[in-house]
């Protein structure tokens, strides 16, 4: 009994710890400048329209000023960041009406303990003027708005779509690159987001190639407006996207930013949206779904339609208070993920049977056989790792409802408890308390059986 007591006592303890703020992290949350953040806006809408087939050469306007002014920024900050520009020579098709260079700047901050595992922060530095199609001609696709080298002599400033985004990676790598991290972090501006995520799609696709290990994609697309063009008015909420599954690990993603902001920010809300994206519209994280990689999009329940693509997306039409504390949302669960251990495996590859090859979740019944018992593999532990902590809830809940710390072990068993009606999963903690990202056990669908009748 007193052994039992006392694991109890610690397991408390253990947890108080794991939902304690980290001071480093708290830091990086406080470092984070509106005034600084406004003078970005301010320098991105300089530049009027930095629409991919705007001005390349121009010193002062256009996108190749922009990329310029981003780069030298990114630069600015630490010597510690590797500082590129991501190029493509992209062919005339569909929106690209013409042959055109694209150049994504990307700024690296080097892991210390495990550099080959990533974390992505990314908005997109492009924008674009459209114009509405003729009166009583049907949208093909319900969109109301057409890409047109006539948009070209429109001014498209940019600053909410998606400046506001721009803005918070260039100050996440300002405040976060006087820190190291266990886990390499890159902080990217995208271009040709508005001519179907292209400069996003060519660089999740060279990543999967090159068999990058993405932990996760923070994606910020429209953060800077906080009253819509219905006049609704919300300044502490922002929604985070995330594609299905319901354990998906972009979904694991979407729950983790909520929980981290919890902490951090709590006067801000983190309202997850259980949908890739916002219907029949898309965003930089999108592509690197498609590549298998979890990826979520931060975004404004408050758009305003009006002023989207239009000479009025301006800084004056742009919150930057709103803007900065969605920044410190990212901030928050950036440096909490890329410094955590990373995420238990929770599956094996079937050596037998007609499902060879193919991967089975590592949990069962017990041997009563109506016990709980979870497995899961960890390679290579990180020196700090304080153990695992076991996750479950209702299969009709959208968060976690209840965790156990479990120790430094590699399985657990649940007495009395149904593997049928709960979803489980397991995540790693380190001794500052730091969590990974949950790893939840999911089945996959019962094969087709093929049956021969005579």
């Amino acid at each position: 009994m007193r052994l039992a007591t006392l694991l109890l006592v610690l397991a408390a303890s253990l947890r108080g710890e794991m939902k304690s703020v980290n001071p480093m992290i708290k830091k990086i949350v406080d470092s984070v400048s509106e005034e600084r953040m406004a003078q970005s806006l301010k320098k991105l809408e300089s530049f009027g329209t930095r629409d991919i087939f705007s001005s390349q050469d121009n010193e002062i306007q256009g996108i190749g000023a922009a990329r310029r002014w981003i780069s030298a920024q990114f630069k600015s900050y630490s010597p510690k960041l590797q500082v590129t520009f991501d190029s493509y020579k992209v062919k005339k098709k569909n929106r690209i009406f013409r042959d055109v260079d694209l150049y994504n700047v990307v700024a690296v901050l080097p892991g210390t303990k495990s550099p080959e595992r990533q974390f992505i922060l990314s908005a997109h530095y492009d924008s674009v003027a459209l114009k509405r199609r003729p009166e009583g001609t049907p949208p093909a696709t319900g969109d109301e708005l057409v890409y047109s080298e006539d948009s070209l002599e429109k001014m498209a400033p940019g600053v909410t779509d998606d400046g506001s985004g721009t803005a918070a990676v260039l100050e996440l790598a300002r405040v976060m690159s006087q820190y190291e991290f266990e886990k390499t972090i890159v902080f990217i501006a995208f271009a040709g987001e508005e001519e179907g995520l292209i400069g996003a799609s060519l660089y999740a696709r060279k990543a999967h190639a090159g068999k990058q290990l993405i932990d996760g994609v923070l994606n910020n697309d429209i953060i800077g407006s906080d009253v819509s063009g219905n006049g609704h008015s919300e300044n502490n909420l922002i929604w985070v996207f995330s594609e299905e599954p319901a354990d998906s690990s972009s979904r694991q993603l979407a729950r983790y930013v909520r929980d981290i902001a919890e902490r951090y920010i709590p006067s801000m809300h983190v309202g997850p949206v259980f949908r890739h994206d916002r219907f029949g519209r898309g965003g930089d994280h999108t592509p690197f779904n498609q590549e298998g990689y979890a990826a979520v999009r931060l975004t404004t329940p408050n758009e305003n339609f009006a002023n989207q693509h239009t000479p009025t997306d301006t800084f004056a039409n742009t919150s930057v208070p709103y803007t900065a504390r969605v920044a410190k949302v990212n901030a928050a669960a950036l440096a909490s993920l890329a410094l955590a251990p990373k995420a238990p495996v929770v599956t094996e590859e079937i050596a037998r049977g007609p499902r060879k090859g193919q991967l089975s979740p590592l949990i069962a019944r017990g041997k009563s056989r109506y016990d709980a018992r979870l497995r899961w593999k960890n390679d290579s532990p990180e020196e700090d790792l304080a153990g695992y902590v076991v996750v479950y809830r209702q299969t009709t809940s959208a968060f976690w409802e209840h965790e156990i710390f479990v120790g430094n072990v590699l399985e657990y068993e649940l007495k009395d408890v149904s593997i049928d009606n709960l979803v489980f999963g397991v995540k790693a903690v380190d001794r500052d308390g730091n969590e990974s990202l949950v790893s939840a056990y999911v089945t996959a669908p019962r094969a087709k059986i093929e049956i021969e009748v005579y």
